[in-house]
């Protein structure tokens, strides 16, 4: 006998009804407890690709150093890329040092930039990985 005698359950006023949708499930909002822990896998790319960028940056802004104590050819089309990839890494840091040693000058305000990117860069990786 499908039907039944008794009144239908009422939510403010309204009939609800209390009959479970075939393959409904509710959905849990809580992550799975793979997601929820920390994955150790995730945290080495992460530092991985940290220490490459700050090593990337780092060694950029020595090439330049070389090629500008070396006397390159400021025309050329690689120097001129690796100068202005330099000018950019280093835009905070340009003039801290004036000397008149110009040598030096470029040594220092680009080798300051090139340290910083290192120690904060693996920095960074190391504390990822111990965590």
């Amino acid at each position: 006998m499908p039907y039944s005698l008794r009144p239908a359950p009422r939510q403010n006023g309204f009939p609800v009804n209390t009959d479970p949708i075939p393959g409904y499930q509710p959905y849990d909002q809580s992550p799975p407890p793979e997601r929820s822990q920390r994955n150790p896998e995730t945290a080495r790319r992460a530092a991985l690709t940290i220490c490459t960028i700050a090593d990337i940056a780092a060694g950029l802004l020595g090439l330049w150093i070389v090629l500008y104590l070396l006397d390159a050819n400021q025309g050329n089309a690689f120097v001129e890329f690796v100068h202005g990839s330099a000018d950019w890494l280093s835009g905070w840091a340009q003039d801290i040092f004036t000397m008149d040693t110009e040598g030096l000058r470029v040594l220092l305000n680009y080798g300051l930039p090139a340290v910083l990117y290192l120690l904060l860069g693996h920095g960074i990786a190391a504390r990822l990985n111990r965590a």
